[in-house]
């Protein structure tokens, strides 16, 4: 298992060498990039706003509920949920979360095309299609990325007001919570993480379904082992990028 890990990492550097070198034609680059900015980035904006909004919601209340007491400041709901949302939420789990639809819709249609000899036909056309393919993807999620966890982050505050307003706490404590003791890093170190998660996402799932052989079932299969794997990368570079940051 120790080998076969060493080889999949191997091939996956060498493809991320051949993926990271100048574009070849701009125009169909620049093509490419738009389409896939749109497909992976902004049509990932709804999931992004409904999901947080929620979350933000119910930490709100279970911080309430299950924390809050009459020895604690007023403010610590807010400010709980505040640092959950800025230090890991609008990061990581929502990193995770994006492994599922961004990861497996990149795995999916690169392996189609490998399966149907697409990619092939590129190649014959004197086109690198590990560039031409996965590097535009690459850029745009890269590009999308601050876009995406700002979204996050205000649609999860926006969720807590929505359960402040129910009657589990005043708007005014709150806010108060939510601006008390406030450290900007927080706010750069979940996007300085997210980078790196995206990254994560785009590269891995493109390598599954860019190295996929057989037919349809494959395909499938390589799906699902590219959010798989993305997801466990995610949580295990979370841990050391932490650390780091922190």
């Amino acid at each position: 298992m120790t080998n076969s890990s060493i080889h999949t990492f191997g091939c996956y550097l060498q493809l991320m060498g051949k993926v990271l070198s100048w574009p070849e034609r701009w125009r169909m680059f620049h093509r490419q990039y738009v389409k896939d900015l749109t497909q992976l980035g902004v049509d990932s904006i709804g999931i992004v706003l409904l999901i947080s909004f929620f979350i933000g919601a119910v930490i709100c209340i279970q911080m309430k509920l299950n924390i809050q007491s009459p020895w604690m400041p007023r403010f610590t709901t807010g400010f709980t949920t505040r640092e959950i949302f800025l230090l890991e939420f609008s990061s990581s789990i929502m990193c995770i979360i994006l492994a599922g639809k961004v990861g497996s819709n990149i795995a999916s249609e690169i392996g189609t095309m490998r399966v149907t000899q697409q990619i092939d036909a590129i190649e014959i056309m004197g086109i690198n299609p590990a560039s031409f393919l996965i590097l535009p993807k690459i850029a745009a999620l890269l590009t999308m990325t601050p876009i995406l966890v700002a979204f996050s982050i205000f649609a999860g505050f926006g969720g807590a007001y929505a359960a402040a307003i129910s009657g589990i706490l005043t708007p005014e404590d709150l806010t108060y919570g939510l601006q008390h003791d406030f450290n900007e890093w927080y706010v750069w170190m979940g996007m300085i993480k997210s980078y790196f998660f995206m990254f994560i996402i785009s590269s891995v799932s493109a390598f599954f379904g860019y190295t996929v052989q057989g037919g349809s079932f494959e395909v499938g299969k390589a799906s699902t082992d590219a959010v798989v794997s993305s997801s466990v990368l995610i949580l295990c570079s979370d841990v050391f990028l932490t650390q780091l940051l922190s």
